[in-house]
């Protein structure tokens, strides 16, 4: 992502990205227990010395090797991982706690297993305060900490070692969903309950997350040891995996009443001001893509409504199902569980179907530019509620920068519709001052303006 945009990067994205996104926690979890890495950690130590990752300066030969100290800035959003264990040492975590009944947040496994690297075995120098350290997202360094370093080591023997091969971006997703959205591993789902305790949401766009965090440069050297996705394709592949995990995870997270936790469900659907006064204006908005009468809770379809514009221009033969999976699931919600896992079912098949489709396409910049058009202007009767609209301007931002860094489109002129995203962030700022007329008029200014950079 250009550094320009993440300088200009609203409020609300900074502080839902620092604080919301990286945490995960729940005091109990019926959902099945996944496997999980049975490679030792060795703790951040093992990667931080001037030889390896730990230098002052970006000075190394293959990579920049300050890797260490940018994972580790105590103020920008590149250090959010190191920073995720000392949160719970905070007032609000300690608050959560307290309303949750666990003593001790910050040594509970219900909390660090999001909040830290959830290592079953750990090593001499693995510490609980580094947070979600390096091998949280590249997998336990047992067998390949020594051998990566060699001057004859390809990336996949790394990968045969042990390394998560997360320059993939379904692997990449599949981790970061565990902590991002929710896993069926121990300690690794927001239960509503949870939320009520204080919280924040969480929120989840794999393509432009990993820019604000990035800690290495995807350079020549990187591309052909490798090879880079871009951002299109990873955004898109997010997005379909994001869809997939949730329904993946509905089977198991159900409540005393055979409901899906209340977590799945877009939380401003019930969340909203209410009067007796005839004259207040009423909140809950129709949406022609859901349909569903009156007083059932909404689904949080913010990825479905992403990946519905993904699939009209990169998969068209597909996106007719999963437009109408989507709907069919919608109502099944409003009956009996059966009926709902049968839907989540199908439809979660064709979303792993298109994060399959996305892998394999190039997304060229007529594509690119396709998509874009997609999300502001085809969806736009889709942002009826703020979880779909921040989705929505986080993806322009995502594609346009993408253009940028492909040499499709020129930076001054793309730096130009800086404070239209500006405006559009900032209406996504705040869920309690939602207004999706106020909305869709700016998306459609982007969408316009960005017409003219083809």
């Amino acid at each position: 992502m250009l550094a320009e945009c993440m300088a200009a990067a609203s409020h609300w994205l900074r502080v839902a990205i620092a604080v919301s996104v990286l945490a995960g926690a729940t005091v109990e979890s019926p959902l099945a227990a996944a496997p999980i890495d049975p490679a030792v950690h060795q703790g951040v130590a093992s990667c931080g010395s001037s030889t390896c990752h730990g230098r002052q300066e970006a000075t190394g030969p293959r990579v920049r090797q300050n890797e260490v100290i940018s994972w580790s800035d105590p103020a920008s959003l590149t250090g959010a991982h190191s920073r995720a264990w000392k949160v719970l040492n905070e007032p609000r975590a300690q608050a959560i706690g307290k309303r949750l009944g666990i003593t001790n947040v910050a040594a509970s496994k219900e909390c660090i297993s999001c909040h830290g690297d959830p290592a079953p075995l750990r090593g001499a120098k693995w510490q609980q305060s580094d947070g979600v350290g390096c091998e949280a997202c590249h997998g336990g360094s047992e067998r390949w900490l020594a051998s990566h370093a060699s001057v004859n080591a390809s990336h996949a023997d790394n990968v045969a070692k042990g390394m998560w091969a997360v320059n993939d971006p379904a692997v990449k997703a599949s981790v970061c969903l565990d902590c991002h959205f929710g896993s069926d591993k121990p300690g690794q789902f927001v239960f509503h309950r949870i939320m009520a305790a204080g919280h924040p949401r969480v929120a989840f766009e794999l393509d432009l997350f990993t820019s604000l965090q990035r800690h290495h440069d995807e350079d020549a050297d990187y591309a052909a040891r490798k090879g880079v996705t871009g951002g299109v394709k990873t955004w898109a592949v997010g997005q379909a995996l994001a869809v997939e995990r949730a329904l993946s995870l509905l089977p198991a997270a159900s409540g005393r009443l055979n409901g899906p936790d209340y977590y799945f469900y877009d939380c401003r659907s019930c969340h909203r001001t209410f009067s007796d006064d005839p004259a207040t204006q009423i909140v809950a908005r129709t949406n022609g893509w859901r349909p569903i009468p009156p007083g059932q809770p909404v689904w949080n379809d913010e990825q479905m409504i992403m990946l519905a514009a993904a699939a009209r221009v990169a998969a068209p033969d597909v996106a007719r199902s999963f437009d109408n999976q989507s709907r069919a699931f919608h109502a099944a919600l409003g009956g009996d569980r059966a009926g709902a896992i049968k839907a989540a079912a199908t439809l979660k098949a064709t979303a792993a179907t298109l994060a399959r489709r996305f892998a394999g396409t190039s997304f060229d910049r007529a594509q690119t530019f396709a998509l874009i058009d997609a999300v502001l202007v085809g969806n736009a009767a889709a942002y009826t509620d703020y979880q779909g609209g921040a989705q929505a301007v986080m993806a322009a931002d995502t594609l346009l920068s993408a253009l940028v860094t492909a040499g499709q489109v020129d930076r001054g002129a793309a730096q130009a519709l800086r404070p239209d995203l500006d405006r559009a962030y900032a209406l996504a700022r705040d869920a309690n001052r939602w207004d999706p007329a106020a909305f869709r008029v700016t998306l459609a200014q982007i969408g316009g303006r960005l017409r003219g950079l083809k």
